[in-house]
């Protein structure tokens, strides 16, 4: 599995880590009451053996606050499950908008989770940023939009990945950001073929 870590003050040492790491666990805004809800896999599933299993595990949302209960399956075709393609301020499973979401610099800060967050807050507040020899085209940081990596935006960016942070330890419908509602930005909607012969059971 893929890890990026920082190995000191200004400086960020990355190793190729996909978006798809952080998308075990995503925060987004509850369809029944506007709160914060949950979306993780289904709970008796066996743990991943890689991180882009996580794209086609079955999921659940579920709200503390409302008991809202939600259910999502990968199609199945052929011997191959159809799975999700992550990207976007929406979440790729229910399609609901990321509870962390604010203004930034002119346009939408968006995150997972708070891991995820705090990932990005580790590399955009580098002065120097290094990585290992892996193609650097499957790393999530290579995919950021290049407005998060001007240094001009180094500030605001850092100051918008804080209130993510303070979002995500809120969960009333009246602390959600006004930037979380849908905008149809979400990834392209084609899905991704895993082979591994049938559907989870």
């Amino acid at each position: 599995m893929d890890c990026a870590s920082d190995t000191g003050p200004g400086r960020h040492h990355g190793t190729g880590a996909w978006l798809a790491r952080f998308a075990g666990r995503m925060l987004v805004v509850c369809p029944a009451c506007g709160g914060r809800a949950l979306v993780v896999p289904r709970p008796g599933l066996p743990a991943p053996r890689y991180f882009s299993e996580l794209q086609f595990q079955p999921r659940r949302l579920a709200c503390a606050g409302c008991g809202a209960v939600a259910d999502w399956e990968p199609e199945v075709r052929g011997a191959g499950l159809v799975g999700v393609v992550l990207g976007g301020s929406e979440d790729p499973f229910f399609r609901r908008p990321l509870w962390l979401q604010t203004r930034c610099a002119g346009e939408i800060l968006w995150a997972y989770n708070e891991e995820h967050a705090a990932e990005l807050s580790a590399y955009v507040g580098a002065r120097l940023r290094e990585r290992d020899g892996v193609r650097p085209t499957m790393s999530m940081f290579a995919r950021l939009p290049s407005w998060m990596k001007k240094s001009r935006h180094r500030s605001a960016v850092l100051a918008g990945l804080e209130t993510l942070r303070v979002l995500a330890a809120r969960s009333d419908a009246a602390d959600r950001s006004d930037a979380a509602h849908e905008r149809g930005d979400r990834a392209r909607t084609r899905g991704s073929l895993y082979f591994r012969g049938g559907p989870y059971e």
